[in-house]
């Protein structure tokens, strides 16, 4: 099968489960008059799927090698069929809890099978593959969320949990049952992108853990993604809170998703060209800035705050294209689900702010601006740190043996 007809596979399932975490805003009022809990503690629900999302992705990159991706797709549609579709009729928070993690770990399953899939047939387009990948999760919303309100209007959110979680779960066993590994488990880079950034070698994950590399990555990564996640996450309630009209909500709502598919593909293709860091640089500076434009220019009106949340959401998701990329870059793409898997659990410590903490804090101080400008510093600490990216060194090659133990510098490393 072409490579291509894999990747809109894995595309496919993408958006089914992208509606997992951007519709989730639409549910946050129907849930909180249906049950009466308070809005830190719904978004306490959000913020244990992120958790489960990403923490479970090392167990996740580990299960792929074994099971193989149709495998392992197809145990990842039940466990968000069953997470999602449940959600509305739970009887408590901590069933609630419980039930929205279960598709966490789901979407956690499809999102690493399919970046994993993606960087091992795409080696020579990294940047635009996970590009593609990441950009179906960020943007697939953008078809189905004027669904999502529809049928919460005509029957109940309770209903619409059902019905979405049973459909997407089984449209993501059907993509899933088209993807596999290349033969050998990767197909191998160019030489061009192998020796502009990495050393030329597979990096699995317990050598990648040895390098400076990875712990810059895991800072940034983790700076950069409370913004987007609270804007994801809060974006129905800072509307509400600045008397945003409901048609402007719905604008919102559906450019949102749209902005950050299309600047996830937009940046991985610019990252191809100008390369990882350099984008990055710019990129999360620019996501910086918008962020504080949603506190101050988007209390100008209806059209202001649709147009700086668009923004946001253009210049933020990126980082899921970015850092996959700029990881096997680095580190090869033979262990890349593995790999990945370790970094994007800095999602997870980035939801406990962007959630249930965001929340909190807004419900205690009666303003969204606390949260904004601390996300738009840690936004330009991140951007700031991709400057220093390529100083930091490599492990120690494997494979020479004697001299470590003598103290000596292998050839071509630095210490």
């Amino acid at each position: 099968m072409n490579r291509w007809l894999r990747l809109a596979a894995a595309m496919a399932a993408m958006t089914m489960t992208g509606n997992l975490q951007y519709a989730w805003t639409l549910f946050v009022h129907p849930i909180i008059a249906g049950t009466g809990w308070k809005l830190s503690e719904v978004q306490w629900g959000f913020t244990f799927f992120i958790a489960c999302m990403t923490w479970v992705m090392p167990l996740s990159g580990w299960l792929i090698d074994r099971m193989g991706p149709r495998v392992f797709m197809t145990v990842a549609g039940v466990l968000c069929a069953a997470g999602w579709g449940s959600l509305g009729h739970a009887r408590s928070l901590p069933e609630f809890y419980l039930l929205y993690s279960i598709a966490g770990v789901g979407n956690g399953f499809v999102y690493c099978c399919s970046i994993a899939v993606a960087l091992k047939w795409f080696p020579d387009k990294r940047g635009l593959a996970s590009g593609l990948i990441a950009g179906s999760y960020g943007s697939g919303a953008a078809l189905f969320i004027p669904i999502f309100s529809h049928l919460i209007q005509v029957t109940d959110y309770r209903a619409t949990f059902l019905s979405t979680g049973i459909a997407m779960g089984m449209l993501v066993i059907i993509a899933g049952q088209m993807l596999r590994n290349p033969p050998g488990g990767a197909l191998a880079a160019p030489q061009t992108v192998r020796k502009s950034r990495g050393s030329g070698e597979d990096y699995n994950s317990w050598r990648m853990l040895r390098s400076p590399r990875f712990y810059m990555l895991y800072g940034m990564m983790l700076m950069i993604g409370i913004g987007g996640l609270m804007a994801t996450a809060q974006v129905a309630p800072v509307a509400r809170n600045y008397k945003v009209g409901a048609m402007a909500m719905a604008i919102a709502l559906s450019l949102n998703p749209i902005g950050n598919g299309l600047g996830r593909v937009f940046w991985g293709w610019a990252s191809d060209h100008i390369g990882r860091e350099r984008t990055m640089f710019v990129a999360f500076s620019l996501q910086s800035v918008f962020l504080v434009s949603v506190v101050t220019v988007g209390r100008w009106g209806d059209v202001w705050f649709v147009a700086t949340m668009a923004l946001v959401f253009l210049t933020w998701g990126e980082l899921y294209v970015l850092f996959p990329a700029v990881l096997a870059d680095i580190f090869g793409s033979r262990h890349a689900a593995s790999n990945y898997s370790i970094l994007y659990s800095t999602k997870g410590l980035s939801s406990i702010l962007a959630g249930g903490l965001a929340a909190a804090l807004f419900e205690k101080t009666g303003s969204w601006n606390y949260a904004f400008y601390g996300s738009a510093a840690l936004a330009m600490c991140s951007a700031i740190g991709a400057l220093g990216l390529r100083r930091a060194s490599l492990p120690v090659k494997a494979g020479i043996q004697g001299i470590a133990a003598e103290g000596q510098a292998p050839q071509g490393y630095s210490g």
